[in-house]
């Protein structure tokens, strides 16, 4: 029970996030906000790096976003680092939560 509650607020949280990141990326995209976009998502991996729960797709996201500003194609670069921001997000929220959770399980 517990763990299906957790799924679900991992869930509702990413969708928010993945979703206003789909909004913001119908509006033409400049360079500053490709730049504001990748710094918020280095910060947020680099959090998730201090508590060693760095998601192999966050690095991914970031390496595609970098090379979409490197060709100029600054609507993907913004949407990528968004992305890669969720997903550091997220590893964040499940290194927290999990944290103690192992005290909880039960040994059967």
């Amino acid at each position: 029970m517990r763990n299906s509650v957790i799924r679900i607020s991992v869930f509702c949280a990413m969708s928010v996030l993945l979703a206003s990141g789909a909004i913001s990326a119908w509006a033409a995209s400049t360079e500053a906000d490709y730049k504001a976009a990748y710094s918020a998502a280095e910060t947020a991996n680099n959090e998730a790096g201090k508590l060693r729960n760095q998601w192999t797709t966050t690095v991914s996201a970031l390496k595609d976003a970098k090379k979409a500003a490197e060709g100029g194609d600054f609507d993907k670069a913004v949407a990528l680092s968004k992305h890669a921001e969720a997903l550091a997000k997220a590893s964040i929220f499940q290194s927290t939560e999990q944290k103690d959770a192992w005290k909880a399980m039960e040994i059967k």
